[in-house]
């Protein structure tokens, strides 16, 4: 239950109260009358108890932050008589930290939603019954029945039914997602249209969403390198502000000025140097951006990562599975001398007994054509090691396997023409099968891995963004390599590199460029990952491994959410250098009042409030920034 406003800010609403009796009183009798001094003496203590329990602790241990330089300015206002400033100074102190506390609490409140996506119950069939229970007791192999409408509560893999399943709550996918038997779901996401029956994967504190709200917890809670500056820089700021203040106030004095108007100006100049806003500007950004990421289905692990992605020269992609789908497919079947769709039949029949990795493609685009291949009776199946396979379909031997294979077979090897549309294939990237019998060759089948539809955007959208090179990084042939990186146009292309090849590649990289960024999908891609300034890994939902290499994490294992990382990043990045800017600027604007006389406590807190507050209201700018 939420608490209500009046309770919540109860004291600086009392504080507010007798800050109105004591300037009433001092406005009828004259300030001064003990009535205004002990109004504005109680709104002291009410609204600034905590600030001075803080303040003189950190004062007695030599701390020096924000709380002790208030402490000081409000106990030196009340002793040179200025109680009305005072109270003043205690009343916008505490109206500011609200306003601080309410920006924090509004940032985080993405990450809130997170926590409440997954329901507390789940529907699970225990034997022949049906029963509610809460998903904590739910045990690994339960069965869960996710009703259409209703959200998923735990992590599985669908064992009944049909259902197109909404997952932009963890990927950021707006498009729900076909799922059927032996699909995996996410806790959290919401099941829209059939029933299904899911088997439990995962733990509650293990499932998906659980880690990701751990790792946005703990990113929010890691320092920035900005951040850290900051720290450092209130440490030796506050001292060198209090031995200025201390100055302002005692050496015109010595020199025949007032002493109370002095000591009042060195008060006022204490609160101007409180260094709220400075404490404040880089880690209400840094929790903005990481809740608006997260909220957009990109996983950042921390403040550093967040800066340092603003940052970045150089980018290299791993091709399989990250510029590419990591499928293979079929992408042309060429029947010769008026073949049909029966000799692909035949082809998949015999693909169907091979361990080939590219057999699957084939047998995928025989389901595709409604082709029964399994039926076809095939004898004398023999696989011929390195080169492809055999067997005898209705008395005929039939060979589907590499060029290579039909360069001994036949008489005469393959005639010149088909040799042409065999290499023309090949430049292009594509793997080429070759089917037919001893006599001649009747199709030729081209396998590759699909190029995913959005990476030539993405690459095109980082080089508009100043991104100065994208490198394709892979361990296949040079020749598909070529016709791969061509085709989504990254500016350089590094062909057959084991694990260990990219990894040097990388730290090449870093010489050259300081920043560089390493994307993958997070399995083999690791060590490089590791060596690069920020490693992003690839379709985050899916793989723990992902999760935990990288430092970014894309969840629903699009690339078109790179542009948009770097775009919040550097956006970050801006908004914490116009923070820091912007809240010394206004304190040395306003320390130069000091030398006219015109520097008043008022004029010192609203500095000081206006500042935490412009930087607070700036940094939820970030709110703003949207994945187009």
């Amino acid at each position: 239950m939420k608490e209500p406003f009046w309770k919540k800010h109860s004291t600086v609403i009392a504080s507010f109260i007798f800050l109105l009796i004591g300037w009433y009183s001092g406005h009828l009798d004259g300030e001064g009358t003990l009535t205004s001094v002990l109004a504005y003496a109680a709104s002291i203590l009410i609204g600034g108890y905590r600030l001075f329990i803080t303040g003189l602790k950190n004062l007695l241990r030599f701390q020096f932050d924000m709380k002790t330089l208030m402490t000081i300015a409000v106990i030196g206002a009340a002793f040179i008589g200025e109680w009305g400033e005072g109270a003043t100074v205690v009343i916008l102190f505490a109206i500011s930290e609200a306003l601080e506390t309410y920006s924090m609490d509004k940032a985080r409140q993405s990450i809130r939603s997170l926590m409440d996506i997954a329901p507390n119950e789940a529907l699970i069939r225990k034997g022949n019954q049906e029963m509610l229970i809460p998903v904590d007791e739910v045990e690994i192999g339960d069965i869960m029945i996710v009703k259409p409408g209703q959200k998923i509560a735990l992590d599985g893999m669908v064992v009944k039914g049909n259902s197109a399943v909404n997952q932009a709550a963890i990927t950021g996918e707006s498009v729900p997602l076909a799922k059927a038997i032996n699909d995996e779901v996410f806790a959290g996401t919401l099941n829209e249209e059939g029933l299904l029956e899911v088997k439990v994967t995962k733990h509650v504190d293990d499932t998906t969403i659980a880690k990701i709200i751990h790792l946005v917890e703990e990113a929010q809670a890691e320092r920035a390198p900005s951040q850290a500056f900051v720290d450092k820089f209130a440490k030796y700021y506050t001292p060198l502000i209090m031995l200025i203040a201390l100055g302002v106030a005692v050496v015109p004095p010595l020199f025949g000025a007032d002493w109370n108007t002095w000591i009042y100006q060195g008060l006022a100049v204490l609160v101007v140097g409180c260094p709220c806003a400075l404490v404040v500007s880089t880690p209400v950004s840094i929790v903005t951006a990481i809740g608006n990421a997260a909220k957009n289905g990109v996983l950042i692990k921390g403040g550093i990562y967040l800066e340092e992605m603003g940052s970045i020269k150089a980018i290299a992609f791993d091709k399989t599975g990250t510029l590419t789908k990591g499928v293979p497919v079929v992408t042309d079947y060429l029947p010769q001398n008026g073949a049909t769709d029966e000799l692909f039949k035949m082809i998949a029949a015999l693909e169907n007994g091979s361990q080939h990795p590219l057999a699957s493609a084939i047998m995928k685009k025989a389901e595709e054509k409604n082709l029964d291949y399994q039926k076809v009776e095939i004898s004398d199946f023999t696989s011929i090691t390195g080169k492809g396979i055999k067997g005898k379909i209705q008395g005929e031997t039939y060979y589907v396997g590499s060029p290579n294979l039909f360069e001994e077979i036949l008489p005469n090897g393959i005639t010149p023409y088909v040799k042409e549309k065999i290499e023309t294939l090949q430049n292009q990237g594509k793997t080429v099968m070759v089917a037919g019998t001893s006599k001649g060759i009747m199709a030729l089948v081209a396998v590759a891995d699909e190029v995913r539809e959005n990476s030539q955007k993405v690459i095109e959208s980082l080089h508009s963004l100043g991104i100065e090179k994208t490198i394709m990084l892979t361990g296949d042939n040079s020749r598909t390599a070529h016709a791969i990186g061509k085709q989504v146009g990254v500016t350089d292309i590094k062909a057959e590199l084991l694990p260990h090849d990219k990894l040097n590649y990388i730290k090449d990289l870093r010489k050259e460029f300081d920043r560089v960024s390493m994307i993958g999908d997070g399995v083999n891609d690791a060590p490089a990952l590791a060596a690069s300034t920020v490693g992003v890994a690839m379709g985050g939902a899916g793989t723990d491994t992902a999760l935990e290499t990288a430092d970014i994490a894309l969840m629903a294992d699009d690339l078109g959410k790179l542009p948009f990382t770097v775009k919040l990043s550097r956006k970050a990045l801006a908004i914490i250098k116009q923070n820091i800017a912007f809240s010394i600027g206004i304190k040395l604007i306003a320390l130069l009042l000091v030398i006219p006389g015109w520097l008043t406590l008022w004029i010192a807190i609203f500095a000081d409030m206006g500042a935490t507050l412009l930087v607070t209201l700036n940094s939820l700018r970030l709110l703003r920034v949207k994945d187009k």
